[in-house]
């Protein structure tokens, strides 16, 4: 029994290993070098303890020993960074000819260069925990809103996402923004820019597209899909990429649960409020309300 079935499990591997010579495009044999999923993970969670110090990871900091603990954690975070961007741009950045020398040089600039930027993104930060809270009456403290709140875990990594997607760091932001995805159900794409003071209540099913632009002080609720009307494509049928296709959202608007907002050109104007489950595919002025008709109800004696 054991020799049949050893014969029967290299028999299925023979198989398996011809499948992976004719489905190239799903096979990464001899070929290329990738950050790893859960190297990058990892990171990421371990940068969030920078961001929230004494809310994630070690808790019983002080004002004696934290510079101590975040000079470690740079340290240790300066070089598992640089590893994973080194490896991104390894294949990705289109420049012939580039040295292994070249490709470390360059990610250890871009790991510095991202980790000046986490005092300025802990501000950020502050302001959309306290948007949260003062757009949620249900928030006893600020405390509750670090800890439990979705949008928090979602925003913190899209905000450390995008620095890195607009420095042109390859790969890396979208698994980091794909990674909160995950967890909370919020999709924002790292390269959509988004103003301070931001709120998304309870978040489930967001989805927030590449190119939206977001002003400050914009609530949204669950649900809220601000994508893209359609794939405009070139005369051999392929999609157009690096054009606008999502939508703008001016500052002090408030979107509720369900609405889907599609087009590039689509602009929703300030202090606007679009209602829950709203279809919008052209702009609407500021200090608009957009409402759907109450639906028709039927009631029946259910005894």
């Amino acid at each position: 029994m054991d020799t049949d079935r050893k014969v029967a499990i290299g028999d299925m591997a023979k198989a398996l290993v011809e499948s992976y010579k004719k489905t190239e495009l799903i096979t990464n044999i001899e070929k290329k070098q990738f950050p790893s999923r859960y190297n990058v993970i990892r990171i990421t969670e371990e940068l969030r303890e920078l961001l929230f110090p004494g809310y994630i990871g070690r808790t019983n900091l002080c004002w004696l020993n934290v510079e101590y603990y975040v000079g470690g954690k740079l340290y240790q975070l300066f070089d598992e960074l640089r590893s994973e961007i080194a490896k991104a741009y390894g294949e990705e950045l289109p420049i012939d000819g580039m040295s292994h020398a070249e490709c470390l040089l360059l990610s250890c600039d871009q790991t510095l260069t991202f980790f000046k930027k986490i005092p300025v993104i802990r501000d950020i930060l502050e302001e959309d925990v306290q948007a949260a809270f003062d757009g949620d009456p249900a928030a006893k403290n600020t405390d509750e809103i670090v800890f439990s709140y979705p949008c928090i875990v979602a925003i913190s990594i899209y905000r450390m996402a995008h620095e890195l997607f607009i420095q042109g760091v390859p790969l890396i932001p979208r698994m980091m923004t794909e990674y909160a995805h995950s967890v909370t159900g919020i999709d924002i794409h790292p390269g959509a820019q988004i103003g301070r003071s931001f709120f998304i209540d309870h978040g489930t099913g967001v989805v927030i597209g590449e190119t939206c632009v977001i002003g400050d002080h914009v609530k949204i609720y669950q649900g809220v899909t601000l994508g893209a009307l359609s794939f405009p494509k070139d005369e051999r049928g392929k999609i157009i990429r690096g054009i606008k296709r999502h939508p703008s959202i001016e500052n002090e608007a408030t979107i509720y649960a369900g609405a889907t907002i599609l087009g590039g050109q689509t602009v929703i104007g300030e202090g606007s409020v679009v209602g829950g489950n709203v279809w919008l595919t052209h702009s609407i002025p500021s200090h608009t309300k957009v409402i759907i008709d109450e639906p028709h109800l039927k009631f029946f004696n259910n005894k």
